[in-house]
């Protein structure tokens, strides 16, 4: 399914005097950003600046203050998809890569089988995503790779407008980071769904969010990341002695992705 876009609506989501507080301890503080509507918007910053946590609170997990607004969907909320960095599971449990996929939709138990439709329907994700030939494995059996793409391919499939990744290159191992680039473009394209990441790989940043949000429990900066990336920016936001991003990072330098998606040229 594609979901038309509203021309009216610059946003897909937008946070006003957001706080969140535990334990007398403010992790995020007047966090005043937004989500630009079919694009793709990363988050960074170091480890504790409240990155998870303004995911959580565009769930609606934890408890905030302040206000969360999701513009033009004809729901009160969007449909989310979300790929987690790592899934919790006992890798001795019997089941397969494509009856983890129809979990999510069967209705029947899947001690009976999956149903001929969500067979059909399945297939083509795990396709687009190279993992077909992982659809009857058992889903403890998959290297960290394999498992982030499946966990992909299981996101697609609800159809999301709204696509969250937890640091989606994390362990990767599909043509050099192609999953990151080029696979989510094209389904971002096809799709018409904003995707939001959280990510600490700068130069992926540079090369394909169209828009940045530099987080320290605060909002450092936010917007084109070609404009806002700077070194100034970068060690207001990772602190000084981490403030130099890698090539490729910032205008002005010479190294470019190396990523099928951008042609692989310098």
């Amino acid at each position: 399914m594609t979901h038309p876009l509203c021309p009216h609506c610059a946003h897909s989501v937008s946070f006003e005097h957001v706080y969140v507080e535990h334990d007398g301890v403010r992790i995020l503080d007047d966090i005043n950003a937004s989500i630009p509507r079919g694009e793709c918007t990363a988050i960074v910053g170091p480890n504790g600046a409240g990155k998870t946590t303004m995911v959580l609170v565009l769930l609606n997990e934890i408890s905030y203050r302040g206000t969360v607004t999701f513009h033009g969907y004809a729901e009160q909320r969007p449909r989310v998809g979300y790929v987690p960095q790592s899934l919790s599971f006992d890798r001795g449990m019997p089941l397969t890569v494509l009856e983890f996929m129809a979990a999510f939709h069967q209705k029947k138990p899947l001690c009976f089988g999956i149903t001929r439709g969500q067979r059909d329907r399945l297939m083509p994700l795990l396709e687009k995503t190279a993992c077909s030939h992982l659809a009857n494995r058992p889903l403890g059996a998959l290297s960290g790779g394999e498992l982030q793409r499946v966990m992909l391919s299981a996101a697609l499939s609800q159809e999301p407008e709204l696509l969250i990744l937890d640091e989606p290159a994390s362990g990767i191992d599909f043509k050099g980071g192609e999953v990151c680039c080029e696979l989510l473009d094209r389904f971002r394209k096809e799709k018409n769904f904003t995707q939001l990441m959280i990510t600490h790989d700068l130069s992926t940043v540079a090369a394909h969010a169209s828009h940045v949000i530099c987080l320290n429990r605060r909002i450092v900066a936010e917007g084109n990341p070609h404009r806002i990336l700077t070194p100034e920016v970068l060690a207001a936001t990772f602190g000084p002695h981490r403030g130099v991003p890698a090539p490729g990072a910032i205008p002005g330098t010479e190294e470019k992705c190396q990523a099928p998606c951008c042609g692989g040229k310098q």
